[in-house]
């Protein structure tokens, strides 16, 4: 029998974050619609935080049953902006549990606790709203590094003074052990020139 820790954290559910950015997200657009503003001066740098949920379905409960696990996290991005399509950025995210996952499909358990998965990414702006992309990172973890590589989208609307909103979904491929996609919702400032 497997044991998966608690960690005694509180944690908004996944609904009541989609639920809350949902509502913050469409007060902003209604705004933004009246007044367009842009980011001001030529800012290429922004750093943003989002808060969401990493989902595997490689995970295991505590009695060692397959079962899809919903993680709570955070995202710490910085960006560079290249030219008005591209960008680069270092996106982290911290799952901020210790959970089980089964290595390889049919294999072994393996322990995380608290991973952190910095990763570089490579943006394009498909639209003004609408962003993909691509990066590789490592995941680390007291129980070994994983190397990854991560793919996503992200729909982001400007405010007044370089703030920005914005959602994002990604999907990680962590070699040899387990895959995670993400839903987060997250603010963002543009900063210097």
């Amino acid at each position: 029998m497997v044991k998966l820790l608690r960690i005694g954290t509180t944690f908004p559910t996944m609904k009541s974050v989609i639920v809350v950015g949902s509502l913050f997200v469409s007060s902003f657009c209604t705004a933004q619609e009246e007044e367009k503003t842009e980011v001001e001066g030529d800012s290429r740098h922004s750093i943003g935080l989002a808060i969401g949920h990493g989902h595997t379905f490689e995970g295991r409960d505590e009695d060692g049953n397959r079962k899809t696990l919903a993680l709570p996290m955070w995202s710490i991005d910085y960006n560079f902006r290249i030219d008005e399509r591209w960008a680069l950025g270092l996106h982290t995210d911290l799952i901020i549990q210790r959970f089980f996952v089964e290595k390889e499909r049919g294999g072994e358990l393996t322990e995380r606790s608290y991973p952190i998965a910095p990763a570089v990414m490579g943006m394009y702006s498909i639209t003004k709203h609408w962003q993909a992309q691509l990066g590789t990172g490592v995941e680390f973890a007291s129980e070994g590094n994983i190397f990854l590589i991560r793919g996503g989208i992200e729909y982001g609307v400007e405010l007044r003074g370089g703030w920005e909103v914005f959602g994002s979904t990604c999907f990680d491929i962590k070699w040899d052990t387990y895959e995670t996609w993400t839903l987060g919702l997250g603010v963002a400032k543009h900063i210097g020139h």
